[in-house]
Parts: structure tokens; sequence; C-alpha cells
């Protein structure tokens, strides 16, 4: 290892010497713990008895060889302070760790597991012109195998269940929470003990990796959340590891944070190389496509103030890790949850942005659910909640997420967000999931959501898979089904996400009636999204478009998805007609400007329309 780069924070695979590695002599251990009196490693293989660790290097580091330790066996470092006492430490770098309540590592052979996924390594992209479908998911509460909060599913078993859905429902990515081992299940993974240990809740290490190349192998890229911002407080873990503040803050101040945890010292060149070394592990040991990265407006700004200013260690540890990151792994995405208007936070490091391939669109998503859950007649007010997004969108490459974070502690899940009654909200969340598809911007949406969830999110539960059997649910599921496949299946909606030429606004002024019109483009074909956001019905809106013959690809007002018009229209029903000439009556109605659509628009209603030249 380069010690140099090590302690500057440049190097990204400290993971390939420290830990725990097997070689035919059997197992090297090795940990940095400059300000421990005294180290030993403890395992299976003779009792827990100690063997003692000899400083090696500047002494800052410390190794032990063991014969009897193989792939499999448990270990801990009985870690000495100056005062004589010890803490006995899981791993740092280990690959593999017991399960809560327990917190032994244990030895992994990283070598054993060989991939089959060649073709979609060769040819995966960040997908900024493709489409990007992004199912997130919690691991553990997607679908249990028993009644059981722990009736888990392996990663290899879930992967049988998960394909075949994700492929149903047009997802092309799904993005999983924090899989690094965690002992608290409410934290979903976001306080970690273990940042190089696959859960072992849902198996193995090469389970893992049997899971990642099975959605390979389908045309599924997967998306790991990833947390370089804190760490778990547990005494067996990172926290005071050698006896001092070696990963985190020496002062409280700021090396506590607001979930209770300890932030990382970033500041520190051992810290960087550490959790840079840990992104670059996911990405080449388990094959994960890219990473979403957790709470990065806490690494921006101090605590995630912007009065108390930006941490400028912390971004620059930001620029290098993502620029050495996408430099390492082409086709890799890196995507920020980051709700602060910092910017740059998707431009290259090379033009002086932070480089990540994405931001969440946190704005987007508080402007659109609060529009919804206000009530209709509050709505003429608040109508540029809903064109607001347009104003900044071009700022940076946003993504859009209705996450885990929105159906969860009160907040309600997205269904139910909805204002009204039981029967009207699903009419709404049809047109807010049809507004959401039609803006611009890659999609993510939580598990579950897709059924119309009426229950938030409890991770010691499978979700409510009995909905189906409800018809109002049955027929949102179908919708979401049918948007998913024609979002994927037209370029309009994704080639040109980032370019000001692939949309345009057709009317953004009718506050009274809450409609809203806007083309979405890849300069070939052009689709016009249409929106009655009003308890009314209107009937003949008028919308000046382009010449040609109009078809419509998705009416959220059909009865098959809980509806009322009993047919797709298809320029003969009732929802999308061209206007009449004032002389001849032919239906084609050209004006100064092109034709001119006349559209019954269904309250809580949205169409989309695809021109034919």
């Amino acid at each position: 290892m380069d010690l140099y780069g090590f302690y500057t924070g440049k190097i990204f695979d400290a993971y390939e010497y420290l830990g725990c590695r097997l070689g035919p002599d059997g197992a090297v251990f090795r940990t940095f713990a400059p300000a421990a009196e005294r180290i030993s490693v403890i395992g299976e293989w003779n009792g827990w008895e100690e063997s003692a660790m000899e400083r090696i290097h500047d002494r800052n580091f410390w190794e032990c060889r063991i014969p009897q330790a193989c792939a499999g066996a448990m270990y801990k470092y009985r870690i000495y302070r100056r005062d004589g006492s010890y803490i006995d430490h899981c791993d740092p770098y280990g690959f593999g760790m017991e399960l809560r309540p327990h917190n032994a590592s244990i030895i992994r052979d990283m070598g054993s597991y060989r991939f089959d996924d060649g073709e979609w390594m060769k040819k995966r992209s960040s997908g900024k012109d493709r489409p990007l479908n992004i199912y997130e998911l919690h691991v553990g509460s997607w679908k249990k195998k028993g009644p059981k909060a722990e009736d888990w599913y392996r990663y290899d078993e879930l992967a049988q269940e998960l394909i075949p859905y994700l492929k149903e429902y047009s997802y092309n990515y799904v993005e999983v929470m924090p899989l690094g081992e965690h002992p608290c299940d409410e934290s979903w993974g976001y306080q970690e003990t273990g940042f190089y240990s696959p859960t072992a809740r849902y198996g193995t290490a090469d389970e893992l990796k049997r899971m990642v190349d099975l959605l390979h192998q389908n045309g599924i890229g997967i998306i790991l959340d990833f947390v370089p911002v804190h760490f778990a407080v547990d005494n067996y873990a990172l926290a005071e590891y050698d006896g001092t503040a070696l990963y985190e803050y020496p002062n409280s101040d700021v090396g506590n944070s607001e979930w209770g945890s300890r932030n990382f010292m970033h500041s520190r060149g051992e810290v960087r190389s550490f959790l840079q070394s840990c992104a670059d592990y996911w990405l080449k040991e388990y094959h994960m496509d890219g990473l979403r990265m957790d709470a990065i407006s806490n690494m921006i700004y101090w605590q995630g103030c912007p009065e108390r200013g930006v941490n400028g260690n912390a971004v620059d540890f930001l620029k290098g890790m993502n620029q050495g990151l996408k430099g390492r792994h082409p086709g890799i995405l890196l995507a920020a949850e980051d709700s602060t208007s910092f910017p740059g936070v998707t431009k290259p490091v090379e033009e002086g942005g932070l480089g990540f391939d994405y931001k969440w669109d946190m704005g987007w998503m508080n402007d659109t659910l609060d529009y919804f859950r206000t009530g209709p007649e509050y709505r003429s007010r608040d109508y540029h909640r809903l064109t607001f997004s347009m104003m900044y969108y071009y700022d940076e490459s946003y993504l859009l997420p209705l996450s885990h974070d929105e159906v969860v502690h009160g907040k309600a899940t997205i269904l139910q967000k909805m204002n009204g009654e039981y029967e009207t909200k699903f009419p709404q969340a049809r047109a807010l999931y049809m507004y959401m598809y039609a803006h611009p911007g890659k999609k993510l949406n939580f598990m579950g959501n897709e059924l119309g969830h009426f229950r938030e999110w409890d991770e010691k539960r499978e979700l409510d898979w009995d909905l189906a059997a409800y018809p109002a649910h049955d027929a949102f599921r179908h919708f979401i089904k049918d948007l998913n496949h024609i979002y994927r299946e037209h370029p309009a909606f994704w080639a040109k996400d980032y370019d000001r030429k692939g949309f345009r606004w057709l009317d953004c002024h009718e506050e009274a009636d809450c409609i809203y019109a806007f083309l979405r483009t890849d300069g070939k074909e052009e689709i016009v999204a249409a929106f009655n956001l009003s308890d009314r019905d209107y009937e003949g809106f008028a919308l000046e478009v382009s010449e040609g013959r109009y078809e419509v690809l998705l009416d959220s007002d059909r009865d098959i998805y809980g509806g009322k018009t009993a047919t797709a229209s298809n320029g003969k029903g009732n929802t999308c007609r061209l206007g009449k000439q004032k002389e001849g009556g032919k239906n084609t109605a050209k004006e100064a400007s092109g034709c001119r659509l006349l559209l019954n628009l269904p309250a809580f209603g949205g169409v989309y329309l695809l021109r034919k030249a």
C-alpha cells in the first residue's frame, strides 16, 4: 500500500492491504491504530485466545499472520488503550460480520465468486440520454419468506423473486438502501458498523454478488446507498477505535450528528482513504453500477447548515473521490441526496463542480407533494408550485425522487398524501405520477408506491401484497405498470432530459382552472402532456400545438385504471380532437401557429398525446 497516499487521502485500494487477507500460508491481519498500546487478534480457531500483533511500517499499523485462520472464521481485534483497558473491536476493513447483537468480523475469500456479467459491464452508462426508472428497495421488507420480522430472503433468493417483478413493472434499475452491517434495524442501514461487510441479515458476500450478477444478466442495474457522512456510535466499531478520535472529530459540537451518530472527520487523509476505498470496494468487488450518497448537505455545510459555512475539507474530499471513482469505473452513476442550493453539484470536477451525475430534486418533491395535499379550492393560489421547478431545473442534472423518506414517520404514504377521501385520492395519485414521468429528469419510486400503499412503510413487515385484491389498488398498479412501459418506450420522455430543447410549456397560465400543458421531445417524436388538477371537469380546452395527427398514449381516466372513460380515446372519443376550421368543417383546422387541440379533461386527470407527422 502507498503509505503516503494513505495519509494524504489519495488512495482507493486500502482494503486490498488492510483487514484480513487470505493466502497460501493462512490469513494476514492488518489494522491502522496509531494510538493503541498493544493489539491482539482473537478468533474462534483457538478458543478466542490472544495472538499478539506487531507494529509495522511507521508503527501506526499492526500485523499478525495466523496459519490456521480460514474463510468463514470469526475474529476481533483486542485493542489495549494507554490506561491498560481494552475493547474488542470488529475490523474496520472486515469483509464479513456477524448479525446483531453479535459483532465479530468474519473472514471472507473475496476471490471465490466469478461474475458472468461481462456484456452488461461493457455497455452500462450513467444514463443521461437513456431512460432511468429506479425502484428503491429495502432488501429486508419488500417480501418475506414467513410471518416473522426476521424471515428474510437471502440475497440470491431475493433476486429470483425481484427480477420478474422489476421486468413486469418496467424498472431498469434498483436502488438498495445501505447494505453495510448495522446493529439497529430501525436505522435501515444508515448507521453502519461494518462499512465493508454486507449485512448478514440477508446472507454472505458471495450471495450478494450472485444477486448483482443475476440482475445484470437480466438487463437491470443496481445502485447502492452509500453513507460517507457518519457512522454508528457502538464502541466495538469505529468510535474511538484506537482509544482516540481516529475516524471522528474530537469535538462534539461538530462530531455528533443530528441522527445521534458520529461524523467522519474528512480533513484526515486516513479517513478519506477509508471512505473512498470503501466506495471503490462496492463498485469493484460487487459490480455495483453506482452509488447514491446519503446526506450530502451535511458534508457541503457544517452540520448541514448553510449559515455555519461551507466545510471545505469535506467538499474537496467529495471532488477527489468522485473524480477518482469515475476514472476507475467507466459507466457508473453517482447521485447526491442534497437539499441545498450549493452550485455545481452535478458539474464535472474539472469544471469546478462536485462531480456527481445526478442530484435528487428535493425542491420538486416537496413542492409537488405539498400541492397535491392542498384542497382544490386553494390550488389556483398555489398553481405555480408545479411550474417553479422548471425555473431552476437546468442548473443541475436532477433526478426526481419519491423515496422511502416520504412514506415514514407520520408523513403518510404517497397515496395518503393526496387530498380528500379514499375514492378521490386515486385519480390524484394517477395525475401526480403522470406529471412526474412527463417532467424532465430521471425517476425514482420507493417500493409499495406502485401498489397504492396505504400503510406507512415498516422495516419489520413486508409490503401489503394483498392490496391487489382491492379493485382500486389493482387498477392503480396496472396504471403504474403502463405508465412505466410508456416512459421506457418513448425517447421523447428522456433522451433530452438535460437539454432545453427537450421541454416546452404549451400553457402554464391557467391559474383559475388548474390546467397545465407542456411538450416533451427528443427532436423526432413529440408528446403533449396535459393535466387538469382541479375538481371540475373541463370540456373543450383549446391548446395550440404543431400540425399533425395526435394519438392518445395514456389517459389517466380510463376505466381500467379506476376512472370513468370506458375506452381509450383515439381522436374519435371525448378526450382529444382537432378544432374545426370556421369554414369548410374539415377536422384539420390549421391555425397561424399550427393546430388547435380541443381536450376534454376530467377532474384530477392527465393525458399523454403522441404527435404523428
